[in-house]
């Protein structure tokens, strides 16, 4: 069957965008093509949003100010002046810019937000996103200046001033190029802010939602390295079969604990190194001492490696999860949806769903990292390596210090890890 999702081999964009594709798009491996339903359903919310405006309605950013300013009303006249005074006030980040694939994301976020077709958001402005993800360049936003609980205003200003011509983009390898350039190879004109272009574009949680996209992929890819290196060293330190036996995942059914005891098990089919006799298949006899019979147990970071690697893929997935239906979702305020209401006005530009799976996510990634930095440590111990030499040194021991340093850099990076695990959805400040 064909692929419901592509259309002439581009990814149908579509607001329900699966994330494996969001990813394929914001790394510049595939290239997207609007669907017409889509199309149509924010032709509809852009109708809606114009009637709200000649019927002369209170909508907040359209014939209001923004923020503390939304009590001062402004003239129908000078609603584009509002926008583009919006971008103005608003373009004030600092710091490096994020890298390509990231701002892409940013973009490939803000227009599935547009997408759900409540945004009121001009086709020019659609198309001119979906030209960019098809380019080969990423606006350059800087990291610095958004606060998170009122969405990523600053950011997403910096895409505005991108979309207008008035700021350069990135390519893949990092370097600059001017506006002018990047709209030549574009073959389309710069945005013109019109009606509600300003706000649709920088209400939200894009940029966080973007850089939530990449995080979930990259932990995915850093879980399956976690046990392919797990079960490598079980391989090289002559592990226990029995620690990792099903049975134990069958009695404590977390889906992450189940699925590594899987992978586990799939990585050491056929081992001849593991260790396949059970502890309890020994019997006392007097006199007989633990260490003579055999039955010390794996180190933790053999032992209970199916257990806190299976704990991380449980967040990985819940963070999956959270990012995925934002990403489907409208982060926007206020919102024109079908209906009897001409517009509503609530919070959905609100960080915290994605902050909190963010901050979940950077935990688990410290876990497995504390994981990784243990085995390291172990394999490269001669008291505890089983045999092995000190620090794995491939020459003389002592004249040669093998991987000391490595072992030592693993202990510097965790370190510096943690300190930055500090909860940042728990900083958010009102402004």
């Amino acid at each position: 069957m064909p692929d419901a999702s592509r259309v002439d081999d581009s990814l149908l964009l579509r607001p329900d965008l699966a994330p494996e594709d969001a990813v394929a798009l914001a790394t510049g491996s595939a290239r997207a093509s609007l669907c017409p339903d889509a199309r149509e359903a924010c032709r509809a919310a852009h109708s809606r949003m114009a009637k709200t405006i000649s019927e002369e309605r209170l909508v907040y950013g359209l014939t209001t100010g923004f923020g503390p300013l939304a009590n001062r009303l402004v003239p129908g006249e000078d609603i584009v002046r509002l926008q583009q005074n919006l971008i103005h006030h608003l373009a004030s980040g600092v710091g490096d810019p994020f890298e390509w694939k990231t701002a892409r994301a940013i973009v490939l976020a803000r227009l599935l937000s547009i997408l759900q077709g409540v945004s009121g958001a001009s086709e020019a402005l659609i198309d001119l996103l979906v030209a960019l993800l098809n380019s080969r360049f990423a606006p350059m936003i800087p990291t610095r200046g958004t606060v998170g609980a009122s969405g990523d205003l600053t950011p997403l200003a910096h895409l505005a001033l991108c979309l207008q011509a008035r700021a350069p983009f990135l390519e893949r390898s990092g370097a600059t190029v001017p506006a002018a350039q990047v709209f030549d190879d574009l073959g389309c004109a710069p945005l013109s802010l019109r009606a509600r272009d300003g706000l649709a574009l920088v209400n939200g949680t894009s940029a966080m939602t973007g850089t939530a996209l990449l995080n979930m992929d990259r932990a995915t890819r850093l879980s399956d390295w976690s046990l392919i290196l797990t079960a490598g060293l079980g391989e090289v330190m002559a592990a226990r079969e029995e620690a990792w036996d099903p049975a134990f995942a069958k009695v404590r059914p977390h889906p992450g604990q189940s699925a590594a005891t899987e992978r586990l098990a799939q990585l050491t089919a056929g081992s001849m190194r593991r260790d396949r006799g059970r502890i309890a298949d020994r019997r006392l006899a007097p006199g007989l001492r633990a260490t003579e019979a055999g039955i010390a147990q794996d180190a933790y970071p053999l032992r209970c490696a199916p257990q806190v690697i299976g704990a991380a893929l449980d967040t990985i997935a819940w963070h999956k999860d959270v990012t995925t239906r934002e990403l489907q979702s409208a982060t926007d305020n206020p919102i024109f949806p079908p209906g009897a209401a001409p517009a509503l006005h609530g919070g959905n530009f609100m960080g915290s769903q994605i902050a909190l799976a963010s901050d979940a996510l950077s935990v688990a990634v410290l876990t497995l990292a504390g994981l990784a930095e243990r085995q390291v440590a172990r394999v490269t111990d001669e008291r505890l390596n089983g045999g092995l030499p000190a620090f794995l040194s491939g020459g003389e021991i002592g004249l040669n210090s093998g991987l000391m340093g490595a072992q030592v850099t693993a202990t510097a990076i965790l370190a510096e890890m943690r300190t930055r695990a500090v909860p940042a959805s728990a900083q958010s400040i009102s402004t």
